[in-house]
């Protein structure tokens, strides 16, 4: 911060209390400032879903993240506010806007497992915790002999399950275990290619007021944000919001940018993962710019939902609110 620098200076920055969310909001935080040439203020913010042992769909879904931040936010308690963007509901909130989209990390899903055992060498019967869905689905898919095991709590604690042999493994989002400096805990890791992941799963997003914020913070958002991730995040999410399905519904989207095309592939799953469909297609951008990426990310996951929904993805996957 500079001498010259007045106390107006200071951008509030709000996010989850978790391990997990305190470690990447400042990450992000540290550039953030750093950009916008002000001092960075971290506001904690109790969410249902963190005090709340209920499984995410007796609460609400992922949006139980969200939805406090979002109150803090309206209320003027903090400048911006930092989310996984994989638990933001695809729903525009009235007063806000997404400010910014930083780079992603990796999209993959992570296996945590006994003994440095991968998914194909557990054992018949094993007991692999996690609280999604969409995992369950895929679990039910590649090995329907294991058994899901509804899991809450922070990274350390269901780590912590299969450490202490109450669960043989457990399923885990890599960027979490990256962030929190624990990537060595997973035993495999899915290709995207053959395990989808959650919309937006892997990349952060920063939410401010609609309003025009300060100039400082502007400089900031522009700083961090990155357009390829703004992009292909799109694209995923908005697959959600065609088939209407919601968050925490067992849905798996990978969009990506490459030979100057913006790629997107989506697969929704029945419950029990026994049934799936997936629809892949690819646009061209006009352009590497903000606009024309959004466009393409736009045409393609149009093309998309309407391959799913005409192939009878409704009925793997019910329409339900957005949480």
């Amino acid at each position: 911060m500079s001498p010259a620098a007045t106390a107006r200076d200071v951008i509030r920055v709000g996010t989850r209390g978790s391990a997990l969310a305190l470690a990447q909001t400042r990450q992000i935080a540290e550039r953030l400032g750093a950009a916008a040439d002000a001092e960075i203020e971290i506001v904690t913010v109790t969410t249902q879903g963190d005090t709340s042992r209920a499984s995410l769909q007796a609460i609400g879904g992922t949006g139980v993240f969200a939805a406090a931040l979002r109150e803090a936010l309206l209320a003027g308690e903090c400048d911006v506010v930092v989310h996984s963007l994989k638990d933001l509901p695809t729903a525009e909130h009235p007063g806000l806007r997404l400010g910014a989209v930083p780079k992603r990390a990796d999209a993959r899903d992570a296996l945590c497992a006994r003994d440095g055992l991968t998914l194909a060498e557990l054992p018949e019967g094993a007991r692999i915790g996690t609280g999604s869905p969409r995992r369950i689905a895929q679990l039910g898919l590649a090995r329907p002999d294991v058994t899901a095991i509804d899991v809450r709590g922070n990274i350390d604690t269901r780590l912590g399950f299969v450490e202490q042999g109450e669960l043989d493994a457990v399923l885990l989002a890599s960027a979490g275990l990256g962030r929190l400096g624990r990537s060595d805990a997973a035993t495999e890791r899915f290709p995207l290619a053959d395990w989808p992941t959650a919309p937006g799963q892997g990349a952060l997003a920063l939410e401010v007021r609609d309003e025009r914020a300060s100039r400082p913070l502007e400089r900031g958002l522009a700083a961090v944000d990155h357009v390829t991730t703004r992009a292909t995040v799109l694209a995923e999410r908005l697959v959600l919001a065609g088939l209407e399905a919601g968050c925490a519904a067992p849905v798996g989207a990978t969009a990506f940018v490459e030979d100057e095309l913006l790629f997107l592939t989506a697969t929704v799953y029945s419950a029990d993962g026994t049934r799936s469909l997936t629809s892949s297609h690819a646009a061209t951008p006009d352009s590497r710019s903000a606009a024309d990426l959004a466009d393409a990310a736009r045409d393609v996951a149009e093309r998309v939902v309407a391959e799913l929904l005409g192939n009878g993805a409704a009925d793997l996957a019910p329409a339900q609110e957005s949480p």
